[in-house]
Order: structure tokens, then C-alpha cells, then sequence
């Protein structure tokens, strides 16, 4: 089989990854706070100090790159659903967009029905968000946070947000980032950003394993941040509310120690690779399957029309073909993709394709070129 699913999650996963993971549960295995003095016990909270560490330093974080500002979660959208439900209260105004994820949108749409008020700023047909509209929108009408996503999980288009991010800093609100498709292939700074919480999951771009995610906080936004879950931290355990030190505010329960030590891994092996290569690996690899699918009759290509401003990420419609009925004829050929609405039917509608849908192709670092050739003559012939 061709991989060529990597915006849903990347695959391979680098080999060290999977070897942080086994030898946690073969040699590791101690709960996290929970345990003696042990050495055993030891090495678990090495390995999430390790980890908080290095992603405190890879997405830039506040104070120094302060470890306990960062919070782990099971995925993204356990990350904004804390972040949103934590902050957003009956009266207080969101702004979002329409290129949005269910991640994202879901949750706005549920504190609506409580109270929220929550506007969307639309973005242009090839889901572009322009930074005039949002500075508009933020001089017409006073709100208490925007939260958007980096990039689209439907048509890679990415969004222009350090000019967003100077234009929330100038109007005194929050900016709340949803990085899931931009982590671990574009740069990130939280503090060069003034973001408030970046959002991240750690099985995409980062490389690592499912189960993993997380915020990265501003201080000051983190205080007034209500724990959305609260329980057992293995800290403060003569309290029965929730400590308010980081990171325990956020982290109650028992976390995925097994995929946090592969994605502890994961960044490792980020370092040693370089981002840069990253990018221009897949960057080049876009090129090359948009160039081929270009040349495709009656085939659609949704988004930007090359690879500025545009991830490696492709959503395509066939003139006359049903996607879903498309992927599996490929998938009988060798090829995974994923048909549908992407879980992101606002970003859709934004692109024309609602309510079909479109064929998502998405290669990704370890995707040969061999691959794409052998994927565009099946695609050619279907």
C-alpha cells in the first residue's frame, strides 16, 4: 500500500518512536507522581519533564520556555475543548472562521447553546482568511477571543496569521491557535506570536504517537483558564479541588505515559532531522503531485493553486466520480486516502464542495516520488 493519509496521521513512524514506546512498556511502565522513590517511578516523571522540555523550547513558550506551561492532553481537540470550555462563558463573544475543524467548531457550537455568542469570518474560495476581514471585524464588534486554525486540514491553505496574531495583539484579545496539520512542518513561536494557547497533537507532524497532544500557555491566560476535567493529579492530595499550580491544573487523571515517551522521541528525532528539511522534502513532493494531477482531464484541485500558502495537503474532485467510490477503487489499487467532509464541513461549503465532498491526498515526509507517479496513472486510468 501507498501512504497517502499523513493530514489524517503521519505514517511510518519514525523508529525510534516505536522503540520509546515499547521499552516504556516493557522496562517502564510506573504511573506518573503516583508511586515511591523508586527508579522505575523516577524515569516516568524524567520522561515527561524531558518532554514538557522539549516542547516548551519547540514551540517557543513564554518565560523562558517554562515547562510547566505546558499541559498534556490525549489529542487536539481535547486541547480546545479545555482551552474554549475553560474560558469561554454565557455573555462572552468568539470569533472563529469558516475554514474551521469540528475541533474547533463543535465545541463553539455547544457553548453557543449556553450563552456564547459566536461569529464566523469568512474566508475567500480558495480558504484564504484575510487579515482585513478579521481587523474589521474586530474594530465593528468587542469579543473575548478568536480562535482559528494554522492551516486547513481540507486544502492545506495556510493562514496568514502572523498578520492576525499583530492585529489581536493591537485589539487586547486572545488569540487561541489550532496548529494540528502546521505542527512539526512550519515554525512556530508562541511568545513571537502573543499567542495565548497554542494547541497542538503530537501524531501528525510531530511524528509521534496517537493519544498525544497539548497546550502550550501564556501565563496570565492560563490563570483565569477554569481545569475543564478536574480529579487526581498525584498532587495536593489533601485538597478536593483542583490545585491551581501548572501543570497539575490541567492534568487530571492518569496521561498516555507510553505515546508521551514516543512523542518525547518524536521531537528527537524533529531536531535531528530539521524543520527545514521537513519542509522542503514535502514541499517539493506537493509540487510534484500537483503538477501531475494538473495534467489530469476533469479533474478539480480545491485550494491554492501551488505551493505557497498551501501545505501538503490536497483535496480533488473528479467530474462525473462519487469520492467516496473513487478512494475505494484506489484503495483496491493500493492507495490510502480519505473521501468525505474531512470532518470540516464549514471549510466545505467555504470551497463550493459541500455537501459532496472531495478525495483528500495528503503525502507526507516519507512519501516517495516513485509513489506519487505510480498514484497519478491510477488515478489517470480510473
Amino acid at each position: 500500500m501507498s501512504y497517502l493519509n499523513n493530514a489524517a496521521t503521519t505514517w511510518p513512524k519514525p523508529e525510534c518512536v516505536i522503540n520509546a514506546v515499547r521499552d516504556f512498556m516493557l522496562n517502564g511502565g510506573a504511573n506518573s507522581s503516583r508511586g515511591s522513590n523508586s527508579q522505575r517511578d523516577m524515569k516516568t516523571m524524567n520522561i515527561m519533564l524531558d518532554c514538557r522540555i522539549k516542547l516548551a523550547e519547540f514551540f517557543g513558550g513564554y518565560d523562558d520556555a517554562d515547562p510547566m506551561l505546558v499541559t498534556f492532553t490525549s489529542n487536539i481537540t481535547e486541547a480546545l475543548n479545555v482551552v474554549l470550555n475553560g474560558y469561554l462563558r454565557e455573555g462572552m463573544s468568539v470569533l472563529t472562521s469558516s475554514m474551521e475543524h469540528n475541533a474547533v467548531m463543535r465545541p463553539l457550537r455547544a457553548l453557543e447553546a449556553k450563552g456564547v455568542k459566536v461569529n464566523v469570518v469568512r474566508a475567500d474560495s480558495l480558504g484564504l482568511v484575510h487579515a482585513d476581514d478579521v481587523e474589521r471585524e474586530l474594530e465593528s464588534t468587542k469579543y473575548d477571543l478568536l480562535v482559528m486554525s494554522h492551516a486547513s486540514n481540507v486544502s492545506g491553505t495556510v493562514q496568514p496569521v502572523e498578520e492576525i496574531a499583530e492585529i489581536c495583539r493591537k485589539s487586547s484579545v486572545p488569540l487561541v491557535l489550532d496548529t494540528a496539520q502546521t505542527a512539526g512542518v512550519i515554525p512556530l513561536n508562541t511568545k513571537d506570536l502573543g499567542l495565548s494557547a497554542l494547541c497542538f497533537t503530537g501524531h501528525k507532524g510531530l511524528h509521534g504517537p496517537q493519544g498525544t497532544g497539548g497546550i502550550i500557555w501564556k501565563r496570565d491566560f492560563a490563570s483565569i483558564v477554569k481545569p475543564f476535567i478536574t480529579g487526581g493529579t498525584g498532587s495536593y492530595s489533601h485538597l478536593e479541588t483542583q490545585p491551581e499550580d501548572m501543570p497539575d491544573k490541567f492534568e487530571a487523571g492518569t496521561p498516555n505515559l507510553p505515546g508521551i515517551a514516543g512523542l518525547n522521541a518524536a521531537l528527537d528525532w524533529l531536531k535531528e532531522t530539521g524543520l527545514d528539511t521537513i519542509a522542503k522534502r514535502e514541499t517539493e513532493t506537493g509540487q510534484y503531485l500537483l503538477d501531475g494531477l494538473r495534467k489530469i482531464d476533469g479533474l478539480t484541485v480545491h485550494g491554492m493553486p501551488d505551493m505557497n500558502g498551501r501545505l501538503c495537503v490536497f483535496s480533488v474532485n473528479i467530474s462525473g466520480k462519487d469520492n467516496g467510490i473513487l478512494a475505494d477503487e484506489l484503495s483496491r489499487l493500493g492507495f490510502e486516502t480519505r473521501p468525505g467532509l474531512h470532518c470540516a464541513p464549514s471549510a466545505h461549503k467555504t470551497l463550493g464542495t459541500f455537501p459532496q465532498g472531495a478525495l483528500r491526498v495528503s503525502p507526507g515526509f516519507f512519501t516517495e516520488k516513485g509513489e506519487i507517479d505510480e498514484f497519478i496513472e491510477a488515478l489517470r486510468t480510473l
